[in-house]
C-alpha cells in the first residue's frame, strides 16, 4: 500500500486540513507529521499549544494511520525516513517564503521517483474566523508575555530586532528569508529608547516620558504579536521604577532592560567621553528587587545592564555587579562594550558562565557587529539585540530622496529606489 505524507503545522484543525486527509486516503495510508515547537516558530507563528497536545489533535483525525515527528522545516530527513510515494499539502505555498519549501521537497522527491501531490488551499468565512481569533490569541498580553522565557527554553540564541513604530513591527513580525536549509525570522522586539526619541526628533536623554513611550508599545502591539523587550534606560526613581514594571505587565511585555547609571542619561556608547555617573551596587539592587516585588505574574522579567566595561571599570567590577544584580532578583544580564571587537563581552560571558549557567545573559552588539548569532550562543548569549538598525538604515535612504527630489524637482528620479506602495500596504493586515 502507498505512503501518503502530510506534515501539519498549525495549533487548530479546521476543514482545510481534513480535506486534504480526504484527498489523501485515495492514495494509501497517510502518515502525518507534526512540526516541532523549534521549528514552527523558525518559519510560522508561534505555537499557542504544546507540542503534545499539537500531537494528539492529529492523532485524533480519522483516517491518519500513524504520526511522526519532524523535527526540520524542509522535508529531507523525513522523506529518507518514510519514503512515501507521494506527499501531499495546500496550494498555498506556491509563492513567498514557502516556496523554497517546496522547491526543496519536489527535488528531493525527484531523487527517487516520489510525486507531489497539491490540494487547493480550502479558504472560506470559517477558516478565515479560525485564523483571526488564533492571530488575536498570540497578540493577548497572557500569551505575548510568557513568550520570551518560552523562547529563551526553545532556540539556541532570542533574535531580536529593534522596532519603534507600528510599521517597523510588521516589518520584524513578517521578514522571513531562507537560510542554511531552512526558514527563519526574527523573535522578538526591543522597543528602544534611542529610536523610539529619534523617531519623535527628540535627544536621547530620557525627554520622552513613559505615556508616550507606553503609546509606542500600543502601536506594536496592535500590529504584531511576537514578544517584547522594552528598553527602561535607567528606570528612574525607584518609585517611579515599580510603577512602569506594573503597566509593562499588564501591556503584556515580557521584559524591561535597566542599565545602572544616574542622572541626566546620555547614550553608551559615548562612553567616557562624556559624564556619566554608575549607580552603586546597593541601590541598583534595591530598584530591580522593588521591581520583583510588585510583579503578579512570573512571566515578566526584569534585566539588568552592566556599564563597567562602557565606562571602564573593569572585568572585575562588572562581574561583581553581575553577582549581586542575579542575588537581587534579576531575570538576566545585558553586558554592553563600546569596544570595536568583541573580545571583552565575551571574555565577560566566559567568566559569567563559570559562575552561573542558568542566568540569561544578552549582548547588544552595534559596536562589534562583525561577530554571528552562532560565536555569541557559544560564549552563552541567550538573546542577541539587533538595537538601532531598522533606524540608521531609514535615515540615509529618506534623506537621499529628499535631496534626488530637490535636485531634480520631480520625483522620477528617487523611484527606482523606493518600493511600490501596494507592496508596503501588503504587510498591513485588513482585520
Amino acid at each position: 500500500m502507498a505512503v501518503i505524507y502530510t506534515c501539519f503545522c498549525t495549533d487548530v484543525i479546521h476543514e482545510g486540513h481534513l480535506n486534504i486527509i480526504r484527498q489523501a486516503k485515495r492514495y494509501g495510508e497517510v502518515v502525518a507529521g507534526v512540526l516541532c515547537d523549534s521549528e514552527m516558530i523558525r518559519y510560522n507563528r508561534f505555537p499557542t499549544v504544546s507540542f503534545e497536545e499539537r500531537k494528539q489533535m492529529v492523532e485524533k483525525i480519522e483516517g491518519i494511520s500513524r504520526v511522526v515527528v519532524q523535527n526540520q522545516i524542509m522535508y529531507d530527513t523525513i522523506l529518507e525516513e518514510l519514503q512515501p510515494e507521494y506527499v501531499i499539502h495546500g496550494d498555498n505555498w506556491l509563492n513567498g517564503p514557502e516556496k523554497a519549501i517546496r522547491s526543496r521537497l519536489v527535488k528531493k522527491l525527484n531523487e527517487y521517483g516520489g510525486r507531489l501531490i497539491e490540494v487547493p488551499y480550502t479558504y472560506n468565512e470559517t477558516v478565515r474566523k479560525i485564523d483571526t481569533i488564533y492571530r488575536e490569541k498570540l497578540a493577548m498580553p497572557e500569551y505575548r508575555r510568557k513568550r520570551l522565557k518560552q523562547l529563551l527554553e526553545m532556540v539556541p540564541i532570542v533574535k531580536t530586532m529593534e522596532a519603534h513604530s507600528g510599521l517597523t513591527g510588521l516589518l520584524v513580525e513578517k521578514t522571513v528569508v531562507e537560510h542554511d536549509g531552512g526558514l527563519d525570522q526574527f523573535d522578538a522586539m526591543w522597543i528602544s529608547s534611542l529610536c523610539d526619541s529619534t523617531a519623535k526628533g527628540k535627544p536621547d536623554i530620557e525627554l520622552v516620558d513613559m505615556t508616550s513611550r507606553f503609546r509606542t508599545i500600543d502601536d506594536i502591539m496592535e500590529v504584531t504579536t511576537k514578544p517584547i523587550i522594552f528598553d527602561g534606560d535607567t528606570g528612574g526613581l525607584t518609585q517611579h521604577f515599580v510603577y512602569t514594571v506594573k503597566s509593562l505587565e499588564r501591556m503584556g511585555v515580557s521584559a524591561v532592560i535597566i542599565e545602572d547609571k544616574t542622572g541626566l542619561k546620555k547614550n553608551s556608547l559615548f562612553g567616557t567621553e562624556v559624564e556619566q555617573t554608575q549607580d552603586s551596587i546597593e541601590n541598583f539592587c534595591e530598584k530591580i528587587a522593588a521591581g520583583k516585588r510588585i510583579q503578579r505574574t512570573e512571566d515578566f522579567m526584569i534585566i539588568a545592564r552592566i556599564e563597567s566595561l562602557i565606562l571602564d571599570r573593569g572585568m572585575e567590577d562588572a562581574l561583581c555587579r553581575a553577582r549581586a544584580y542575579v542575588q537581587a532578583g534579576a531575570d538576566g544580564i545585558m553586558i554592553h562594550s563600546r569596544k570595536k571587537t568583541a573580545d571583552e563581552v565575551l571574555e565577560f560571558c566566559d567568566y559569567f558562565r563559570k559562575q552561573d549557567s542558568n542566568t540569561p545573559l544578552v549582548v547588544v552588539p552595534t559596536s562589534f557587529s562583525s561577530i554571528t548569532e552562532a560565536e555569541l550562543a557559544a560564549h552563552g548569549v541567550n538573546i542577541v539585540i539587533y538595537a538601532n538598525q531598522l533606524t540608521r538604515s531609514a535615515f540615509p535612504a529618506m534623506e537621499q530622496t529628499a535631496q534626488k527630489i530637490l535636485k531634480h524637482h520631480r520625483a522620477l528620479e528617487a523611484d527606482a529606489d523606493l518600493m511600490p506602495i501596494k507592496d508596503i500596504i501588503t504587510l498591513i493586515d485588513e482585520e
